[in-house]
């Protein structure tokens, strides 16, 4: 008997199998690559906003910081840059699987600080900020909730957004 050119059921079928197999391992190490890199990517964003808020407070601002994201995009009339990049221009903007603000520090011990700014702030400014980066869709876009103040030290939540103002007892990020 002759066999035909091509291939058999059977042989498809196992194909088929091992790809499925494969498929069902790799997708969730995928995921949770992704989640990684959202979760980074909120902690960058956080960085780079402690940053910017510490230049704006010393070139800019007349010692206070800004309390919308809005007012560390816009440029210094000197050098014609921003303190932030454009792609953080407004509160509550969406990066890499999470919602990013800046706001006033809500501690009884914040006071606004009301000398001009170089920039023509549009919001008033304070002597002391507060920042936190959201998950847009939590356990999907990012399992865990970041904030950072003054100070810059970035704090972890699992289970809900941090408080403004960040409690003592709030966990730092390792």
């Amino acid at each position: 008997m002759q066999r035909e050119q091509g291939f058999t059921l059977i042989e498809v079928l196992i194909v088929a199998a091992l790809i499925g197999v494969l498929v069902a391992i790799g997708v969730p190490q995928l995921l949770r690559a992704r989640l990684a890199a959202n979760e980074s990517s909120g902690i960058a964003a956080l960085r780079a906003i402690s940053s910017s808020e510490a230049n704006y407070a010393t070139t800019c601002g007349s010692g206070g910081y800004a309390t919308d994201l809005a007012d560390l995009v816009k440029p210094a009339p000197a050098s014609g840059h921003g303190f932030l990049s454009p792609d953080l221009s407004v509160n509550g903007v969406r990066k890499s699987g999470y919602i990013l603000a800046v706001a006033k520090n809500a501690d009884p011990g914040t006071a606004d600080v009301v000398l001009p700014t170089c920039n023509a702030a549009a919001s008033p400014r304070a002597t002391s900020f507060y920042s936190n980066a959201v998950p847009i869709s939590p356990g999907t876009t990012g399992n865990r909730y970041f904030a950072t103040d003054t100070p810059g030290t970035i704090y972890v939540s699992l289970g809900a957004a941090l408080p403004n103002p960040i409690p003592g007892a709030a966990q730092t990020l390792q």
